[in-house]
């Protein structure tokens, strides 16, 4: 009877265990979760890259004027998800057009083997061009989910993580092996 009683318990524990780390990361908005389900915070990022900095690579997914001026990791290539258009939307939001190359410029750059670290803004962008990299068949690819800005403070600034705000390295500098250059 004890030993059963031991079997069951222990079956409950690992069907818990096993339910908790499938929804680990139910936390984040919807908007912020891939199909890889693979998740780093600016912190970690930063961590993962220095530990390993010939295979850890870091997308900015971001668009060229965010790259530009709002400054960027200094290892991190630009390849945008999206394009900046002229205009705002009705919701008072930026007009924005798909990077229709976004994958095959990516595949120039990166194996689909490679550890690939996707950053945006604040972890929406990374998200998307997280499966789109996943449909494409990329299989190490991680979205920052607090991206270079991070996530808005009550008052609606970005303060209150992101890369910029980590502690990470940024700058404002500009490679040309690094900033996107269209086709």
């Amino acid at each position: 009877m004890k030993k059963r009683l031991m079997v069951l318990l222990f079956a409950q524990f690992l069907v818990f265990s096993f339910s908790l780390a499938c929804f680990a990361d139910s936390t984040l908005p919807r908007k912020k979760q891939t199909v890889l389900g693979k998740y780093v915070t600016a912190g970690q990022a930063y961590e993962k890259y220095t530990r390993d900095p010939a295979k850890v690579k870091i997308l900015d997914v971001r668009t060229i004027g965010e790259y530009v001026f709002v400054g960027h990791p200094p290892m991190a290539v630009n390849i945008p998800l999206l394009f900046l258009k002229p205009g705002i939307t009705l919701m008072n939001r930026p007009v924005m057009s798909v990077n229709e190359n976004f994958v095959g410029q990516v595949m120039k750059r990166f194996q689909k083997t490679d550890t690939i670290l996707v950053i945006c803004r604040s972890g929406g962008r990374s998200a998307a061009a997280v499966n789109k990299l996943a449909k494409a068949g990329f299989t190490d690819a991680y979205s920052i989910t607090d991206g270079f800005e991070g996530d808005k403070d009550k008052t609606g600034q970005r303060t209150v993580n992101g890369w910029k705000n980590s502690g990470a390295p940024w700058t404002g500098k500009l490679d040309s092996a690094r900033v996107y250059k269209g086709l």
